[in-house]
């Protein structure tokens, strides 16, 4: 249903013990978050949307060996995205890094945003940083800067 599951698992609520209807699944080009038993809702992030990873480890959750991954994505419907008390949050967090890590490689998504921002600094094409001064030279004014 879900393609290549690499990991799922429930948050772990009273005493450490999953009792909930909430599920996690991560397969190898998303993350899906299913919640309910009547009534079934799915939400989905596409691994090469997400744009940053977090762990919160409180007292309460170290307790019972769990921890929450929170995760924020380009994604309209899910831009932030919470694994809460999940049990081995470190081995989770690396295996999610390391599937975001991949799937970023397959579509070739990796740095854009800072290619981007040379592309305006590198106006002659050479890869460097260019400089120019207020005279039009290649050597900059640091007077201005003062």
């Amino acid at each position: 249903m879900y393609g290549d599951v690499k990991w799922t698992g429930k948050p772990n609520s009273f005493l450490g013990m999953p009792l909930n209807f909430t599920r996690y699944f991560i397969t190898n080009k998303k993350i899906v978050v299913r919640k309910g038993f009547l009534n079934i809702k799915e939400g989905q992030v596409e691994l090469y949307r997400v744009q940053d990873m977090s762990m919160r480890l409180p007292i309460t959750q170290r307790i019972f060996r769990s921890g929450t991954i929170e995760l924020t994505s380009k994604d309209a419907d899910l831009p932030r995205l919470e694994l809460k008390q999940i049990r081995a949050p470190y081995e989770i967090y690396n295996l999610i890094e390391a599937a975001i890590e991949n799937q970023k490689r397959e579509y070739g998504v990796l740095g854009r945003d800072i290619i981007g921002a040379a592309m305006h600094i590198d106006s002659d094409g050479d890869g460097s940083c260019d400089s120019i001064d207020a005279d039009g030279n290649g050597i900059p004014d640091y007077d201005l800067l003062a």
